[in-house]
């Protein structure tokens, strides 16, 4: 996942700030704060040996006040506008907000406390505010206009043509063309929702803490192995529960160790826990806040002359249209359901042979599922787990496919300071020795970082600002005990590869202007690249690469290797119905028109299942709406569908590949120069078809993703 929470107005969004003064920060205070002054440690990397708690608030404020002094400058300019004198001078306002909040966003996502959640809910409306005093200044506005209207007589460059589309497209967007009360009104809907939203974030992590499942009769945990039960005696000693065990929740419906526990009532609440999260009244209950933004972005959508959220929403993105969306769905669903219905009927057939009296439930798929996995390919997940040490597969597998794909190396720095003990850093260098930027590696799940995976920037790429990128990943994988070696499934292996994709995206940026660079594109664009790289996690010479038993130090055999690979399309049916429940559920939130009422949270969640036309009882969401946060918080709402759209691209471009030689250095340089250098300067699906040689096809997806053919 790109994870998008607060950005600048060089570099996305401008979440902001009212009534503060523009005047810029005493003195004094840029000596004590080290955010208040450029890094001076190697790509401008964050000081986080410096940096203290209390630095963030007095930054990100004097950085609002900085950027609205910069851009009232820019929209009062006596002189007619320019090119230069209003679009470059917009890139190169807010650099202090940029660093101060690419920081901020970095730790308050992965290593919060109370006082950085304090921070972050003054601050959203703030940011709100300011980002509405940007793009709601007439003045400013007119300039945009103008430079807009010139473009074809101006003789831009093709990336400065495409600054001036993406400057008059966000402004149009976001209310420029209003007036008076209405303008009035959208400035108080977009603080509110700000604020909801960062509420929702602290909601959300609070309800996941508290809902993990304390268990005190060790036999319920039968399945389990020594490590699981050691890691989970540990995390329920870090919250001062002697002679206990505590399994601690990731961000998804399903939880990773359904798939082992015996006990099928230790299952179900497991299940419920994860399922029930965010909705057990009190603080942590997010239903009533999410109710609000739904009504927020539909009366936002109607105030802007859009039917409702989800078409102002794709305006500029790939798709278009919810009409697309709805369409590309519709090719999927048949498939996915199908399967799915018949893996149902397989799973149900090994309940009754063991003589199990019940009807399969959502809490028993993923236990029967690795029982007929083992059944049908003879593999375990405990048999290929030790082959898979996260440091191993980071250094050998993922850093080597990009070595062998794009000619990059990698070399680790300890001498640049992280932000939490278990983070890592590298510095990446070009095929020609070059250096491209630092990649930063957080993996390990904590009470205080957000669920999911995400990728995102701590510098963004830029020729205009003399930067180059300094980029994070960050996942949620079980630590092992004391002692213990870091290893992950495979499934984490795939995260991994699809972080580092998005990575590969940041540090091969190649623009001048940082609104444009690197990830900074549609969001049904965006996973392009980073499914696109999850593909090489199974490539014979990559895996052979990495899959190494910690234990025995050999290479994974060809047998197993190859039932692996046989493997991947094992529970096709469920992981894309549950997908596409999802995004369904997005579409239908973001459907509502702007004279909706309040929804109920329950009754809108099971009439909207009901609604479509893959909804399963056995097959639950991927997310539930009380906690998704890729749509509440994260920049993906009516949005959801382009994981699976870009999954359609990813299947697409690895064909292509697979066609043409494979992993090689021409393929990856092709892949590097037609998509991943190029960020938002043009058209995407010129983009595409550049790369692929004509539109997007359906037909590679269903058959990679085992839901044709095989």
């Amino acid at each position: 996942m790109l994870r998008t929470v607060m950005l600048t107005l060089a570099g996305a969004l401008v979440l902001g700030v009212s009534g503060l003064s523009v005047a810029s920060e005493p003195a004094a205070m840029s000596h004590a704060n080290p955010l208040l002054a450029p890094s001076t440690l190697p790509f401008q990397a964050p000081p986080f040996n410096k940096i203290k708690d209390s630095d963030y608030l007095p930054a990100i404020e004097a950085g609002i006040r900085r950027q609205l002094a910069e851009v009232n400058k820019i929209a009062d300019n006596p002189a007619p506008p320019t090119f230069a004198n209003t679009l470059v001078a917009l890139e190169k306002s807010g650099r202090l907000l940029n660093r101060a909040m690419g920081v901020f966003n970095g730790v308050s996502s992965a290593n919060t406390d109370p006082t950085l959640q304090k921070v972050q809910e003054k601050i959203a409306p703030q940011l709100a505010a300011a980002n509405d005093a940007i793009f709601l200044n007439p003045r400013l506005f007119r300039r945009v206009q103008t430079i807009y209207k010139e473009r074809d007589r101006l003789k831009l460059s093709p990336e400065s043509r495409r600054l001036s589309w993406y400057y008059h497209q966000q402004f149009v967007h976001a209310g420029a063309q209003l007036a008076g009360a209405d303008r009035a009104k959208l400035r108080k809907l977009n603080e509110e929702q700000a604020t909801l939203s960062a509420k929702f974030m602290n909601q959300l992590l609070a309800g996941t803490q508290s809902a993990a499942l304390v268990v005190s009769n060790k036999a319920e945990l039968a399945g389990l192995s020594q490590t699981e039960l050691e890691a989970a005696a540990d995390a329920a000693k870090a919250r001062g529960l002697r002679g206990k065990w505590l399994i601690t929740l990731q961000n998804t419906t399903q939880q990773p160790l359904l798939s082992q526990l015996t006990d099928r009532a230790t299952r179900k609440r497991l299940f419920e826990a994860s399922w029930n999260r965010t909705e057990r009244g009190g603080p942590d209950d997010t239903r009533a806040t999410i109710a609000r933004i739904a009504q927020i972005r539909a009366e936002k959508a109607q105030l802007l002359g859009y039917p409702d959220f989800a078409a102002w929403r794709l305006t500029d993105q790939m798709a278009k249209t919810p009409a697309n969306v709805d369409r590309f769905l519709d090719q999927l669903a048949p498939a996915a359901t199908h399967r799915a219905r018949e893996e149902a009927a397989e799973l149900q057939k090994i309940i009754d042979k063991d003589g199990g009296k019940f009807r399969l439930e959502p809490w028993d798929w993923e236990f029967y599922a690795e029982q007929l996995r083992k059944q049908k390919y003879n593999l375990d997940e405990s048999e290929i787990k030790p082959y898979f040490q996260v440091y191993r597969v980071l250094e050998d597998g993922v850093f080597y496919a990009a070595h062998e794909l794009y000619g990059v190396s990698f070399k680790r720095r300890r001498d640049i300071p992280v932000y939490q003990k278990d983070v890592r850093v590298y510095e990446v260098y070009d095929y020609n020795g070059k250096p491209l930027g630092l990649f930063y590696c957080d993996y390990f799940k904590r009470d205080n970082k957000s669920g999911g995976a995400w990728m995102d920037n701590f510098v963004v790429q830029s020729k205009l600002l003399h930067q180059m990128p300094v980029i994070y990943n960050v996942a949620n994988f079980t630590k092992p005990a004391p002692g213990q070696p870091a290893l992950i499934s495979f499934g984490d292996v795939v995260t991994m590869f699809h972080e580092f994709g998005h990575a590969l995206n940041g540090f091969f940026a190649d623009q001048e202007y940082p609104s444009l660079s690197g990830t900074a594109t549609a969001r049904d664009f965006v996973e392009f690249p980073s499914q696109f790289n999850e593909h090489w996690a199974l490539n014979p010479r990559v895996l052979a690469h990495y899959a190494i038993n910690y234990k025995t130090g050999k290479p994974m055999s060809k047998a197993l290797a190859d039932k692996l690979i046989k493997a991947r399309f094992f529970n096709a049916g469920y992981k894309m119905t549950e997908l596409v429940e999802a995004a369904e559920l997005d579409m239908q939130w973001h459907s509502l028109p702007g004279s909706a009422p309040l929804q109920n949270v329950d009754s809108f969640e099971t009439a909207a299942l009901k609604r479509t036309h893959v909804y399963l009882p056995q097959v639950p969401p991927r997310y539930r709406s009380s906690y998704f946060l890729h749509i509440w918080a994260n920049g993906y709402q009516a949005g959801y569908y382009s994981y699976l759209w870009t999954a359609m691209l990813a299947d697409d471009g690895y064909e292509w590949c697979m066609q043409h030689g494979g992993l090689t250095r021409a393929n990856g340089q092709r892949f590097r120069d037609l998509i991943l250098s190029r960020g938002n300067t043009e058209d995407y699906a010129r983009m595409f078809r550049s790369f692929y040689g004509h539109d997007p096809e359906i037909g590679p997806m269903l058959k990679d993703r085992g839901l044709s053919g095989n």
